[in-house]
């Protein structure tokens, strides 16, 4: 007897719908075989279907029996198909009748004794089950918190196969999961354990954050180990505003289709903070894999991505980072497909003046040539800093600063106003897909970052003394509209655009 079932398969973070077909009854060596091109773990969910089988209940036919995953050109992955392959066998064999088995998209790992484990990707199979117009899905109860936030589909959590073939057949009744009730919908705490108030000093570098988490603008920190590059890094997630839902959803996507358990503590509305470390891979930052799955530059995504001690990542590490700076999304390709993931991040990094981490001013700097400075520096190139909006240098504090300086503002505070310029630009930009500053076009930036032949002038005239880039002329224009917006300006002024200038340290020629 022919049995259908619905489940998926997820490539990247996009979930693609698979049929799982058993036939019983067939001629043959008594024995389950599985096609569709499985890899290692889809061909053990024989051994798991089989032995929860018997756990629950159930019994294995002694007749062969075939099991296609549909379609047979689309690459199969992880245990996922373990619960509709044991649900398509009962109906198929004729053990439980599952009239509702068709109306559903099914997914879940099976434990030997029958109960059911959670799954990579549950956000992005709800979102494949309502667009299959299906009647739900039917997922592990760890998965089906994320799933529930899904609109127009019903999220049923199931606990182990005997279960879910009760609710398919009409003798249990499972309500569906209530989005309210999901631990993802909850309104993070205000009450953080860092805080911008920890900072004492350093008011330049804090007013380049705030301009920087203001307009979702790529900032780098160069000053010598002490002066609080990595604490103020750490601080940015207390003054970033609130994901929107949709936002929220891409983020918990890319985090459940990387398997990535999301802690209880972390599970409430907020943006990701990404920190690798500087021996990371290509693959690690950019993403892919035999079978290509999201990097850390995706795990970003709507958040911030901070890189300590720059410029000892590997060039060719750093230069992956170019064209998904630029475009906000990453194709990969591999032999077993081709992906593109969205990365749609704050760069944040951070490095030392000289190789030996003093200032330029510092008597200890001069153990550094300059041609060894140069070198260190060179580790990134000119076109990766072109897309960094911000350079600020975080000079070290004395000790007598340090006992003298004035506990520093908060963040609820800074947060206030960065919420504020937010708000501003979504206003501005709610006819278009623009969401923050830094993601304006060159049309974009003709139309919202109009200056006045005055300021044309002295733009044109720094841009020619500092020998900047084109593309520095467009980051200076948009840090611009970001600290006019934070000061509620409606055109941008001499004064926003003569700070946005001194944001680009590194191009200094004084700065070599």
């Amino acid at each position: 007897m022919l049995a259908f079932a619905s489940s998926a398969a997820l490539q990247g973070i996009d979930a693609k719908l698979v049929q799982v077909e058993v036939n019983t009854g067939e001629s043959g060596e008594p024995k389950m075989v599985l096609v569709g091109l499985p890899d290692a773990a889809v061909k053990e969910s024989i051994n798991r279907v089989s032995s929860a089988l018997a756990n629950s209940g159930f019994q294995l036919h002694r007749t062969h029996t075939t099991v296609n995953l549909a379609p047979g050109d689309l690459r199969k992955e992880g245990p996922i198909f373990d619960l509709p392959i044991a649900l398509a066998f009962l109906a198929a064999s004729s053990q439980q009748d599952l009239p509702h088995l068709k109306d559903f998209l099914v997914a879940g790992e099976l434990s030997l004794s029958g109960k059911v484990r959670p799954v990579r990707g549950a956000l992005s199979m709800a979102r494949l089950a309502a667009q299959q117009g299906l009647e739900g899905i039917l997922l592990p109860p760890e998965s089906a918190e994320e799933a529930a936030l899904v609109e127009n589909c019903r999220v049923y959590p199931v606990e182990s196969l005997s279960h879910a073939a009760g609710f398919l057949s009409g003798k249990v009744e499972i309500p569906p999961l209530a989005p309210e009730s999901s631990a993802f919908t909850q309104t993070p705490s205000s009450d953080f354990a860092t805080d911008f108030a920890d900072i004492k000093g350093q008011q330049a570098l804090r007013r380049a954050v705030e301009i920087a988490v203001a307009g979702g603008h790529n900032l780098l920190m160069i000053g010598p180990p002490g002066s609080g590059k990595s604490m103020i890094a750490k601080r940015i997630p207390t003054i970033m505003p609130e994901p929107t839902r949709e936002e929220f959803l891409e983020i918990l996507s890319i985090h459940s289709a990387a398997g990535i358990t999301i802690e209880e503590s972390e599970r409430a509305f907020q943006r990701p903070f990404r920190s690798p470390h500087h021996t990371i891979s290509d693959v690690g930052l950019l993403g892919g894999g035999t079978i290509p799955g999201p990097g850390e530059i995706s795990l970003a995504h709507n958040g911030v991505l901070f890189l300590d001690e720059l410029p000892e990542f590997r060039r060719s590490t750093l230069e992956v980072l170019r064209q998904p700076m630029e475009d906000a999304q990453v194709t990969i390709s591999r032999s077993a497909g081709k992906i593109t993931l969205p990365c749609s991040f704050m760069l944040i990094a951070a490095m030392n003046p000289t190789p030996g981490g003093f200032g330029l001013n510092d008597d200890r700097s001069r153990q550094n040539t300059p041609a060894q400075i140069q070198r260190y520096r060179s580790k990134i190139s000119g076109p990766l800093l072109d897309r960094v909006d911000i350079h600020i240098e975080a000079p070290a504090l004395s000790i007598n600063e340090l006992r003298q300086a004035q506990p520093g503002e908060s963040s609820a505070s800074i947060r206030s106003r960065v919420v504020a310029a937010r708000a501003l630009q979504l206003d501005r930009f709610r006819s278009t897909s623009i969401l923050c500053n830094a993601r304006m076009g060159h049309a974009a930036i003709r139309k919202y970052c109009a200056i006045q032949q005055s300021l044309g002038d002295l733009l044109e005239h720094a841009m020619k003394e500092l020998e900047l880039s084109a593309r520095a002329y467009d980051r200076i224009l948009k840090v611009a509209r970001t600290i006019a917006d934070l000061a509620e300006a409606r055109e941008i002024e001499a004064p926003h655009l003569l700070e946005a200038i001194q944001y680009r340290s590194l191009d200094r020629k004084v700065f070599y």
